[in-house]
């Protein structure tokens, strides 16, 4: 049992690059513990891995099926939720908190607020009505941010997602979880290190600004680790390591609800600023997640729309009804029909056949009005100083079943012994297993 766990969190981490020697202090900093290949689970992104790693069940049981859900009842989107109530499966938290004496920190981890952790920062940005945005973030307990805030500054937002994504979110998130050990040493920080994801998207994994992105992490785990060993007790601290998943090179994008409108069975409003989806007159549309989409359909056209989509170009499985079983979605939150992309493409959320006709979000950031996840939000137009309507500029994704092997990720441990009861490679589910033996649960 160790006393202190501290858990990184890293989505695009790839064997490749470890066994290349670009992590070099990652491979010091586990050199004399273990390590694994590991396989997430579909749909590979951000949301519904990380609950499988807390929950140590899939998406079908935890009901995380997205970074967001379509709700039926009042025909609305809602991507990103945040809060914790989400999930329908026992966390690590629970089990932690259940444990006299244990404490746990949550830094930036999605579906994280109001959860059984004793310490939680996550961005919550205010939203002005005159289109401004502030940053902030939700904390646990009241107050907590504020005084991040006064010894660390604001987390920088605009470095966390958009253009200007980079990796001083990263170190701002590794700067409070030192001052949180500091003051309070939590037996357990799950921290979430996200920046490779992004330039991955951006070039592609293996383009040069991702390999930049590499040393930029590396050298940010160097500086973490010698920072906690120079607080006190902070060289008794051991590390895990996980990848959230790999990001693999991509040539396009699908674009189903152009595919769905084209048939006849979406429909749009058009408005002052350009056509929006209407919901309420559409008989299916795609809520699209990077490489996997739920497809909303009313019950007389499911068959109809799978066979629209089978053999589709881009599309490598169309999984309806009792049939998402094959990809761990048979679940009540999931879209009617689910599509699993192949490796190579990524699923965007277009649904007007002109440039022009676009809504006006489009050429925002805005992640919260948009019926899926937009990686083009990572791009900036200099010309219209506006995001382009452009798929592909994106060169990298993620979310397909990983049966390859240059979809898996790595676990990697600094404490010997916490790995040797899991498969090998293992699968994510796993991870919560680890976590609980680590920490003696």
């Amino acid at each position: 049992m160790a006393e202190h766990v501290m858990f990184l969190s890293i989505p695009g981490l790839r064997p490749a690059d470890l066994h290349a020697g670009r992590l070099p202090n990652l491979q010091r900093l586990v050199a004399d513990g273990e390590s694994r290949e590991l396989v997430p689970t579909f749909p590979c992104v951000t949301s519904p891995v990380q609950s499988t790693m807390w929950t140590g069940v899939g998406p079908d049981r935890h009901g995380v099926i997205a970074n967001g859900f379509y709700h039926r009842d009042r025909r609305e989107v809602e991507l990103w939720i945040a809060f914790n109530q989400v999930h329908q499966a026992p966390q690590l938290w629970d089990a932690i908190a259940r444990n006299d004496g244990l404490t746990s920190a949550v830094w930036h981890a999605q579906n994280i607020k109001d959860a059984a952790a004793d310490f939680i920062c996550t961005p919550a940005p205010i939203h002005d009505a005159d289109g401004t945005t502030k940053p902030w973030c939700y904390s646990k307990p009241d107050g907590l941010y504020e005084r991040l805030v006064a010894d660390l500054g604001h987390f920088p937002l605009q470095h966390y997602w958009g253009p200007l994504s980079n990796i001083e979110s990263s170190k701002w998130t590794v700067e409070a979880a030192l001052w949180l050990h500091r003051h309070y040493a939590p037996n357990f920080h799950w921290v979430y290190l996200q920046h490779l994801d992004y330039a991955g998207q951006k070039v592609g994994p293996e383009g040069p600004e991702a390999l930049a992105a590499l040393q930029e992490l590396d050298a940010l785990i160097g500086h973490f680790v010698d920072a906690m060993r120079k607080l006190p007790g902070g060289d008794e601290v051991d590390w895990i390591v996980a990848g959230e998943y790999a990001l693999t090179d991509v040539r396009g994008a699908v674009f189903p609800n152009r595919m769905l409108r084209e048939a006849g069975l979406l429909r749009v409003n058009v408005e002052s600023d350009g056509e929006h989806l209407d919901l309420a007159g559409s008989d299916a549309f795609a809520m699209v997640d990077h490489q996997v989409a739920h497809v909303y359909v009313t019950p007389e056209k499911v068959e109809a729309v799978a066979e629209l989509f089978t053999a589709a170009p881009g599309i490598a499985v169309v999984a309806a009804g009792p049939e998402r079983g094959v990809l761990g979605m048979d679940h009540e939150r999931a879209g009617e029909v689910v599509l699993a992309g192949e490796h190579d493409r990524w699923f965007a959320y277009y649904w007007w056949l002109e440039d022009a006709a676009a809504p006006g979000f489009a050429r925002t950031v805005d992640i919260h009005r948009k019926p899926g996840y937009d990686p083009v939000e990572l791009f900036f137009d200099p010309s219209t100083r506006s995001i382009p309507i452009d798929a592909s500029l994106v060169k990298g994704s993620h979310g397909a079943p990983a049966d390859r092997p240059e979809q898996r990720t790595m676990m990697l441990s600094s404490l010997p012994g916490v790995l040797t009861e899991t498969s090998d490679p293992m699968r994510d589910t796993e991870v919560h297993g680890v976590l609980s033996r680590a920490l003696g649960l």
